[in-house]
């Protein structure tokens, strides 16, 4: 039985992997329904889909700790798509939360610097995603600072200079970019909704981010085949031909 097209047979290799880089935004989103999540099901079977998401990170350490989850080699195996997605913490107020501010300047050199290195990894431009924080709903994540008995230490005004900044340093490296600060503001909308607490995504702010990353991450994936053949396909008398290509010659 011949392989069927677009499958691929099994081999003693890792599979292709997309990885997603980022703080809390990203660390939540294999929750059931989370963007991550529904990446990883729209993939399966086709590869990899990797969490590398920090909770309460900024670039400053993430770009310290990046080198440490990519692996050495000539790149042949480096993911085909990465999203990147901090400034959630980075924009933190200054005076607020000294501990995960990172300065809007340092913000672009550390995003210029992560992507530099995957593109050393062996990631090309066109697998990078640079993703922005969301927009912050100061009212609700006031509500959740005086719960933790701390004052309002973020301002969505402050977010969008973040946002502006990756989108910048997107265009800058030749990558693509989603302006989640953006487009769930788009026409003076209430994007309440899209977060839980002001700050992280609710299950309508998972299938916003969803919605619009796939389109993104389809382009970079659309070539990978189906890994192993449809239980169909598989030859009953010789399965090892079917999976493995054995005896093909």
């Amino acid at each position: 039985m011949a392989l069927c097209e677009g499958v691929a047979r099994g081999s003693s290799g890792s599979w292709p992997r997309v990885l997603l880089f980022g703080d809390s935004i990203t660390q939540f989103s294999f929750q059931q329904g989370g963007w991550g999540a529904s990446l990883a099901d729209r993939l399966v079977r086709k590869c990899d889909v990797l969490n590398r998401g920090f909770s309460g990170y900024n670039t400053r350490w993430a770009n310290i700790i990046l080198p440490r989850l990519l692996r050495k080699g000539d790149g042949s195996d480096s993911p085909v798509a990465v999203t990147v997605l901090f400034g959630a913490n980075d924009s933190a107020l200054k005076d607020e939360n000294p501990k995960q501010h990172v300065p809007l300047a340092e913000f672009a050199a550390n995003l210029k610097s992560m992507v530099q290195q995957l593109r050393a990894a062996g990631v090309p431009a066109s697998g990078l995603v640079l993703i922005t924080p969301p927009p912050l709903c100061e009212a609700a994540w006031e509500q959740e600072c005086l719960r933790q008995g701390s004052k309002l230490n973020r301002l969505n005004a402050v977010v969008g200079e973040y946002a502006r900044a990756c989108v910048q340093v997107a265009q800058d490296c030749g990558t693509d970019a989603l302006d989640l600060w953006t487009l769930m503001q788009k026409d003076n909308q209430d994007f309440s909704s899209y977060l839980s607490d002001g700050l992280h995504l609710s299950p309508k702010g998972n299938e916003f981010v969803f919605s619009h990353l796939w389109p993104l991450i389809e382009k970079k994936v659309s070539s990978l085949p189906l890994q192993f053949p449809y239980w169909r396909d598989v030859a009953e008398a010789t399965p090892e031909r079917s999976l493995l290509g054995e005896g093909d010659q």
